[in-house]
């Protein structure tokens, strides 16, 4: 079978490879994979993964065969992958603890958008209460930035989304952002959370922001900068303030499931900012890392 998998070379980070057939253990199940949803840090970083790896870890499609231990859902089901390792593969064996059951009514190809980005946004946002909070997205154009404005808005918050640039904020506002900005100069509140993808010194500003007893999430690094504070920047008095790291790959079928049940609702919408053929992955990625996308990309397995 056809797969993307790994590679170190100059024409990476994915190629297309001819690779064995995945043999199921009999607490997995076997997904027809219809669609798979790229992600910049696992393309960005791919010499975190040995060459020659089928990568990937957001996908969608369809069972094929049961887990013969009875566990999961049967054939035929229409089902997402979350943080599933070696998922952009025409099939993949998978737990069905990675799995979400996709409700009639969400597209599979939506559903493939979900994955780290959903569940990301969604473990962070659940850390504290957010009703009349105020909440600071940054990147909030990206995949993680799409969701995270919409289930802070969902919860209450106050939301201020920050963008690189004007022509990336379209949209946000109608998404639940309360106020997008291109500066964090423009804000007009100290934040209770942040959720930040970009990191660099974009950390240090959004800590000068936090309010009391606040918290920044760091969940991705974009930026590719370092983040340095001034003298005297980490100390304070009143209740204290954090910065907390996220590196959550857990088992995510809770969360898939309850974003799945969101979108079957009407209350969050799938990101795909470029929808194309798995064929054409060289210009996804090219299109991810130009930053040309707004939200998610995601492919048909053809």
């Amino acid at each position: 079978m056809r797969a993307l998998v790994v590679d170190h070379g100059e024409a990476g980070p994915v190629r297309f490879a001819d690779v064995d057939e995945p043999v199921p253990s009999s607490g997995e199940v076997l997904v027809e994979i219809r669609h798979i949803g790229l992600n910049f840090g696992e393309l960005n970083y791919v010499d975190q993964w040995p060459a020659g790896a089928v990568h990937g870890h957001d996908a969608a499609g369809v069972v094929v065969r049961a887990a013969s231990d009875g566990s999961g859902p049967p054939e035929g089901t229409r089902v997402a992958l979350g943080m599933s390792a070696h998922a952009w593969a025409e099939r993949v064996a998978v737990s069905p603890a990675s799995l979400g059951i996709v409700p009639e009514g969400v597209d599979l190809a939506d559903a493939a958008a979900l994955g780290i980005a959903g569940v990301t946004a969604l473990r962070v946002l659940r850390k504290r209460s957010l009703l009349a909070r105020d909440v600071l997205v940054t990147g909030a154009s990206g995949g993680v930035g799409h969701f995270a404005v919409q289930l802070a808005a969902l919860a209450g918050a106050r939301v201020t989304a920050l963008v690189g640039s004007p022509d990336r904020a379209a949209g946000l506002r109608e998404l639940g952002a309360d106020q997008v900005l291109t500066d964090l100069a423009g804000a007009e509140c100290r934040f209770d959370l942040v959720l930040d993808t970009v990191g660099g010194p974009l950390v240090a500003q959004a800590w000068s922001l936090l309010a009391e007893g606040g918290t920044i999430h760091v969940v991705g690094y974009s930026s590719g900068q370092d983040t340095t504070f001034p003298s005297g920047a980490l100390f304070g008095f009143g209740e204290p303030r954090t910065i907390a790291t996220y590196g959550d790959m857990t088992p995510t079928s809770g969360e898939l499931t309850d974003l799945l049940g969101l979108m079957a609702a009407g209350r969050l919408s799938a990101p795909v900012g470029l929808r194309g053929n798995w064929l054409d992955v060289d210009d996804a990625v090219r299109a991810l890392f130009a930053r040309k996308v707004h939200g998610k990309i995601v492919l048909d397995v053809v």
